[in-house]
């Protein structure tokens, strides 16, 4: 082979390669979240597990991706390894689709009419590519620009196919090049040399194509691409193993079992292959294999194996627990909540939104539980579990400069319009989760002051703290429910209940300073119980913030202008706003004054 005849054969590769992500890419943008999200919503059912790993696959032409995506579900907690192990044997269904998708440009296709001509793929790919290099350049729509971005990828994955072929026909009739491939003869010699290539280039889908473009010369035979082929299968799981290097121990096994499924099954096909061989001796052993044969047994392989292991899949459990163990002290660790976070998911942004909105919602539950346990201790005198809030007080800082840090990281072109929003609503509600807990730990900081000093509020004044105590875990209860849900109905709520709690606020002020001057109280308490009203009613400004996002996202509005947009609803005071002002007013307010 000439040095023109490598480079001609490594830009063909390139071509395939480069045509097999863009279209993989494409279908899963076109696809929409439904197809990012189907993996998280598998079921223990192990026939659907499979069915869902191979449509997923198939649509995204590369079961390495979603044996990645498989690891990092595993990883975040999200899915369990008796859900993984049916998703990953119908992955290796699914990435045989590009092998049967480029048999249909053997050399037997069909001739004829100029009509026959173009619709042979060799030709068709020149016709996707130029159609869809034009929707990919001018089309308005983005549905449409994704489809023209598909047939980009569909046509340059078959020109590449055919460079591949055309750099190595010249070899054809070489005697050095024919007996080259004898040597593949040996099982053991063609699994390694289909491990390495897969391993390299980390695509079972272009190794495949590689040998489909050799075998169209005929210097090929059955007995050559067999064990080539097992070896191509075992060589995808070095993806998955290498994406689970930092991932924790659940996730180590779910790559274990990808790589134990195509290690045992290849094995065990070798086996039978040969030992059938060897009684029957097969009459096409030593005939040249076509592309159209190399696809078939790549997928009679992987549904033979995935039949085979269905009845067992407990086994592949077993056996990856067995690889990567678990200490005893371990056994009772929960897997962190910021382990969702997993840049893994970058290739999925809606998947990556999701885990942060997740995050977000348990920083709200904090914040909440925080607040329950220092009210509690604030006016019914029950010291609150304070192991528990400091932990959740260091997870909402954590948690805030993480997922900053994260949600950077995820591309909003490749989001959808609804998913933009809520990411931008999501930004906005870090800040101020977190900021609850900060006041949650102010009031904390001011009870642990007073237990110090043994100072008391008097009576009257812890009645008026238990009212504001409980509008306040209303509101925050109501925020964390609306963020939740999405709920703009409960979400318009909250801000009726800010405005009460703000004249709470000035209520209990302003009664306050009268027992000040009357000599009921004193500075000692005077001081702690005006600071603890203001951390109240900052409480509650956040979880209005909270709200206005909830309800601007549900209203459409195209830009984040809070204040903005709090002022128009203050301005319109709907019959509902009245409705629920009147409602909390007679619920808190008017105990106070």
């Amino acid at each position: 082979m000439n040095i023109l005849s490598l480079l001609k054969l490594l830009g063909g590769l390139g071509l395939f390669l480069y045509g097999m992500l863009t279209m993989g890419n494409a279908l899963e943008k076109m696809a929409g979240e439904k197809l990012e999200k189907t993996l998280e919503t598998v079921t223990g059912n192990i026939f659907k597990a499979v069915g869902v790993g191979a449509l997923v696959t198939g649509i995204i032409q590369s079961s390495s991706a979603t044996t990645v995506m498989v690891v990092g579900f595993v990883n975040a907690g999200i899915m369990n390894l008796k859900q993984a192990v049916g998703v990953i044997m119908g992955a290796n269904i699914g990435t045989t689709v590009t092998a049967q998708l480029l048999r249909l440009d053997s050399s037997g296709a069909v001739e004829g009419s100029l009509l026959m001509q173009i619709l042979k793929p060799s030709m068709l790919a020149y016709v996707a590519v130029a159609i869809g290099a034009g929707l990919f350049m001018f089309a308005k729509k983005r549905k449409l620009h994704d489809f023209g971005e598909i047939l980009l990828g569909f046509g340059v994955l078959f020109i590449g196919m055919s460079v591949m072929e055309g750099s190595v026909t010249a070899l054809r009739d070489m005697p050095w090049f024919q007996q080259m491939f004898t040597l593949f003869t040996n099982p053991v010699l063609g699994i390694l040399v289909g491990l390495g290539v897969t391993a390299i280039i980390q695509s079972s889908s272009a190794s495949i194509g590689i040998l489909q473009a050799v075998a169209a010369t005929g210097a090929i035979t059955y007995g050559a691409a067999i064990p080539i082929i097992l070896g191509q299968n075992i060589g995808t799981c070095v993806t998955a193993l290498l994406s689970a290097v930092g991932a924790n121990k659940n996730a180590k096994r779910a790559a274990m079992i990808h790589f134990y499924f195509n290690l045992i099954g290849s094995v065990v096909f070798i086996v039978i292959v040969y030992a059938a061989n060897a009684f029957l001796h097969f009459s096409f052993w030593d005939d040249p294999i076509g592309k159209a044969g190399i696809a078939n047994f790549h997928t009679a392989f992987n549904v033979a194996c995935t039949l085979l292991f269905i009845p067992f899949h407990n086994v592949l459990i077993t056996l990856a627990e067995k690889t990567i163990k678990t200490k005893p002290a371990e056994e009772s660790q929960v897997v962190e909540d910021l382990s969702r976070l997993d840049q893994r998911f970058y290739s999925s942004p809606a998947v990556a939104l999701d885990q942060c909105n997740k995050i977000i919602l348990s920083m709200g539950k904090c914040g909440m539980q925080n607040l329950n346990m220092v009210d509690a201790a604030l006016v019914d005198g029950k010291p609150p579990h304070s192991e528990t809030f400091r932990e959740n007080e260091s997870f909402l800082d954590r948690a805030e400069a993480r997922l900053n840090s994260y949600m950077l990281g995820i591309k909003e072109e490749d989001l959808s319009e609804s998913s933009r929003k809520t990411y931008a609503e999501m930004l906005h509600s870090i800040g101020d989760f977190e900021r609850v807990g900060d006041y949650a730990e102010n009031l904390l900081e001011i009870y642990e002051d007073m237990q110090e000093r043994g100072t008391t509020f008097s009576q009257e004044a812890t009645s008026e703290l238990r009212v504001m105590s409980l509008a306040t875990e209303e509101i925050v209860s109501l925020t964390v429910t609306a963020y939740e849900t999405s709920d703009a109905a409960v979400a318009r709520q909250i801000e009726p209940l800010e405005d009460v709690i703000d004249s709470i606020k000035e209520a209990l002020k302003s009664r306050h300073i009268s027992r000040l001057q009357n000599g009921i109280c004193t500075v000692n308490t005077g001081i702690p119980f005006l600071d603890i009203i203001h951390n109240y009613e900052k409480i509650a400004d956040h979880c209005s913030n909270v709200a206005v996002y909830v309800m601007m996202r549900a209203d459409d509005a195209q830009q984040f202008d809070i204040h903005e947009y709090r002022k128009i609803l203050k301005d319109i005071r709907t019959d509902e706003f009245q409705a629920f002002s009147s409602l909390y007013e007679n619920k808190y307010l008017n105990k106070v004054i």
